[in-house]
């Protein structure tokens, strides 16, 4: 099983001054320690579990071209990038950028969006869920447009774009891994089904992955598609594991993970020393290799 690091904390020692510096640490040192995967949350507050949403918070796609400079191997995202925030055509153009950029790193998670706080707050416009997934499957069409042979026209519901022009073209063959991001069973792993490459749960539940994957395997019959060339990916949301009794109980969970498929695992570093906490791991990623 492999292993990739998602920040979502950015209240860390030395404040703003010293975020630069210790973000492109947090690079190099997840690259160091076998992470496989970077990536960030697409907000603009902090959201509510982690803490206050005046708690610092970078702009996502900014943030991964700057660790793009600082890195050679980890692959580079957002987990999930939500709809509402970018127009398509912007969001196919900033993520081949990124792919061009990184010699081919890049991927993009993508989302239906849920925060309205922060939508409400920045003047974001936050329609209704309805509309939000039809926008997000015709955001996925486009981008999957732009990164093709065809530069013609694109006539949806919601967006309208007349020349579906992308150059520089990707690196990435046949196009940046494109992962849909969520749970919802009626819509969102129908729309794993029908486009994606990869699919990211949250749960620390073997039981309920277990379940969602059901959920996928029907959707991929109904649509005709390969249910084992999509990528399975978990965010763990279980217990941090600071102790050897806590890294022995992930890892065990992390087991029954894997034999219902899931590939990478995604963890979060909550402390202000990201650094610090990452290199702990490195041990535990071993392990998790091994699965």
């Amino acid at each position: 099983m492999r292993a990739g690091i998602h920040v979502a904390n950015f209240t860390w020692q030395g404040g703003p001054a010293e975020m630069g510096p210790r973000l492109a640490d947090l690079g190099t040192v997840s690259e160091d320690v076998g992470l496989t995967r970077l990536s960030f949350m697409d907000h603009l507050f902090q959201i509510g579990w982690i803490g206050a949403p005046e708690l610092d918070m970078l702009e996502g796609y900014t943030a991964l071209g700057f660790v793009a400079a600082r890195t050679s191997t980890i692959r580079l995202g957002l987990l999930v990038t939500g709809v509402t925030y970018r127009h398509p055509g912007m969001l196919a153009k900033q993520v081949s950028t990124l792919d061009v950029l990184s010699g081919g790193r890049a991927w993009l998670g993508i989302g239906a969006a849920w925060n309205e706080q922060e939508h409400l707050g920045l003047g974001v416009p936050f329609p209704p869920l309805g509309e939000r997934f039809e926008r997000l499957e015709e955001a996925i069409q486009i981008c999957l447009q732009m990164w093709s042979d065809d530069d013609g026209p694109f006539e949806g519901k919601h967006y309208q774009l007349a020349e579906t022009l992308n150059v520089p073209q990707v690196v990435s063959q046949p196009h940046p891994e494109l992962l849909i991001g969520g749970r919802g069973e009626r819509k969102t792993l129908r729309l794993v089904a029908r486009y994606a490459d990869a699919c990211n749960l949250t749960s620390s539940e073997a039981e309920e992955v277990r379940h969602k994957f059901n959920v996928l395997r029907a959707h991929c019959e109904a649509e005709g598609a390969d249910y084992d060339a999509i990528e399975k990916t978990v965010a763990w949301t279980g217990p941090s594991f600071d102790s050897g009794e806590e890294r022995e109980r992930f890892l065990d969970r992390m087991a029954e993970f894997a034999a219902e498929g899931v590939t990478t695992v995604t963890i979060t570093p909550y402390s202000d020393d990201p650094v610090a906490e990452v290199r702990r791991w490195e041990s535990l990623i071993q392990r998790l290799a091994d699965l």
